[in-house]
């Protein structure tokens, strides 16, 4: 069903040159936050262990031929969460994992079966990897993100996601891995002609996107639950201030309240901002891609919205994959 409000692309503040970028920072530290930490009780996980499990689940068993790219990653955002639980769920429901489990359980059907055995029918396969790059590159937070995981790694120069590098998506594409963009809470930064920029950009050189965003125009998810937000800055500011070695963070949250002003407000103009699954696809069919319309039939979208916290609040999401060879022989054997 569509919003009753119009999608409306006005200003926030934490975009504006003006806004001090160490308050910038503090903004960006608490929806990563919002991203990466579970509520116990109201939160069964967090919304980028969620990301994870529907990357995996809409992917499936092909989740391992792409490469993801985070085109908007600001400090990091929640990429380096989604990329650990994507490779533990994905590691977890391997043939070998199910395989060393039932020899620990003393199921195993062969008599003679041994872990070496195992190891040599089922070769460790190889995670998935993960990419941060911006705009603006946040070179000291990537770093330190990147040291903690093998499996992600950064780009240190500017990145365009309108006018992403040849060699950032070839580099894969020469290995026999497929490109998978990521926008968390990103796209509706975008207004409509950049949006198609990107789109065509995408639909150019990879073969797969996906947008995540914690809010959409619906008065529970797009009001009301990023005022229980601030509420929440209020009661979690001290823990986060010693956490972060900010007292800075308790003058702006309590003496000067624009840390929780900002985010409320900012939050408010991205549920406006945020387009549906329809209107991300009408720009789909108007970026001009190349190939156009039977470009566009090569392409599949998914979307839906999964709870993230009870009573209210969701994650909506989109994915848009292309669809290899077989699926457009089943599909014109259909029509």
């Amino acid at each position: 069903m569509a919003p009753l409000v119009p999608r409306m692309h006005l200003f926030e503040i934490d975009d504006q040159t003006w806004f001090p970028s160490f308050l910038r920072a503090r903004v960006q530290a608490a929806l990563t936050t919002v991203w990466t930490t579970r509520v116990p009780y109201l939160q069964p996980q967090s919304p980028a262990q969620l990301v994870a499990r529907l990357i995996s689940s809409q992917l499936g068993s092909s989740v391992r031929d792409y490469v993801f790219i985070d085109f908007c990653a600001g400090g990091g955002g929640p990429t380096p969460s989604i990329e650990k639980h994507l490779n533990q769920t994905i590691s977890s429901s391997s043939p070998c994992s199910s395989s060393s489990s039932s020899l620990t359980n003393g199921t195993s059907s062969g008599s003679n079966a041994s872990y070496a055995a195992v190891a040599a029918a089922s070769p460790p396969l190889r995670p998935v990897r993960f990419v941060l790059t911006d705009l603006h590159p946040h070179l000291p937070d990537w770093k330190k993100a990147a040291s903690l995981s093998p499996n992600l790694s950064y780009i240190p120069t500017s990145v365009d996601a309108a006018h992403a590098p040849a060699d950032l998506v070839g580099r894969y594409k020469s290995q026999g891995q497929k490109v998978f963009r990521l926008y968390n809470l990103a796209f509706h930064h975008f207004d409509d002609p950049l949006a198609r920029a990107i789109l065509k950009n995408t639909l150019d050189t990879s073969d797969g996107f996906g947008i995540f965003e914690l809010q959409d125009r619906s008065f529970l998810d797009g009001f009301v639950t990023l005022c229980l937000y601030g509420i929440g800055i209020f009661l979690a500011a001290p823990f986060y201030a010693f956490k972060w070695r900010s007292p800075a963070t308790l003058i702006f949250t309590y003496l000067l309240p624009i840390l929780p002003f900002v985010l409320v407000f900012d939050g408010w103009i991205s549920a406006l901002r945020t387009r549906t699954p329809d209107e991300v696809e009408a720009l789909l069919r108007t970026c001009g891609a190349e190939g156009g319309e039977e470009e566009i039939k090569r392409w599949e979208v998914r979307s839906g919205k999964v709870p993230i916290m009870w009573p209210i609040g969701s994650l909506s999401w989109i994915i848009c994959v292309r669809r290899g060879e077989d699926d457009d022989e089943q599909r014109s054997r259909g029509n």
